[in-house]
């Protein structure tokens, strides 16, 4: 079992940037893919931004393309998010994920993070 911590997330008004952190209790680069979804108030949980296992394929929502970057460093066990040109509909908890293969839906993850709240003011 891979357990996940997110970091990072607070408060930014509109037009800001935040780096959200995501730490594996083991290894996982060449071992996991690594995702990143979002849930807002009263919606459904959604796909941000996914990086394969060797990170080389990575994927993006539209709504967040050009604005975020997905990253990871396979010593630290970690998975970064950089978001830039933060929008108030950016504003939701944000959860990290592992899975044996990078994809844009939830149920091709097995591990969540608890998730950390991010809040754009406008």
């Amino acid at each position: 079992q891979v357990h996940l911590v997110e970091s990072g997330g607070g408060l930014v008004q509109a037009g800001g940037s935040l780096r959200l952190s995501c730490a594996a209790s083991e290894r996982t680069s060449s071992t996991y893919a690594m995702g990143w979804f979002r849930q807002a108030p009263g919606k459904a949980r959604e796909f941000v931004a996914g990086i394969s296992r060797a990170g080389g394929t990575i994927y993006y929502a539209d709504s967040v393309k050009g604005r975020f970057t997905i990253s990871r460093d396979g010593a630290k066990n970690t998975v970064y998010l950089q978001m830039n040109s933060l929008k108030a509909e950016d504003t939701a908890v944000y959860f990290c994920t592992a899975g044996h293969q990078a994809a844009t839906i939830q149920g091709a993850y097995a591990y969540w993070g608890q998730g950390t709240q991010v809040t754009v003011s406008s």
